[in-house]
């Protein structure tokens, strides 16, 4: 079980959390503590980077419908770059693909936000 997570400022008020990897119940807790801590400084506008995500499970959802409540909780909103058919059919399937903004480029979630 792997995860790669890296955070890095963008344009604006927003911030870009590129995840590569697995997302499971053993490196989700790595995730929700990068996604948290950007929350607690302030950061209210994120893009997660699932490009590189080859699996994700419902800890892994639960984690991001988490981070997206608590943004939105502050006027913010949550995009997802997300090019990989098989997690964009679990993104279908669970009818998330409504309460998040899913694109094909990093560049099309980040002008989404603003």
């Amino acid at each position: 079980m792997d995860i790669k997570v890296s955070v890095r400022e963008a344009q604006g008020e927003c911030y870009v959390v590129d995840l590569g990897g697995e997302i499971d119940v053993y490196t989700s807790p790595k995730v929700k503590d990068a996604i948290g801590e950007l929350i607690d400084r302030g950061v209210y506008n994120l893009v997660i980077n699932l490009e590189n995500v080859r699996y994700i499970d419902s800890t892994g959802l639960g984690v991001l419908i988490g981070g997206l409540k608590r943004v939105r909780e502050h006027g913010g909103s949550v995009n997802l770059v997300c090019t990989n058919p098989q997690i964009r059919k679990i993104f279908d399937i669970t009818g998330l693909v409504k309460i998040f903004g899913i694109f094909e480029s990093e560049d099309a979630a980040m002008k989404a936000l603003v």
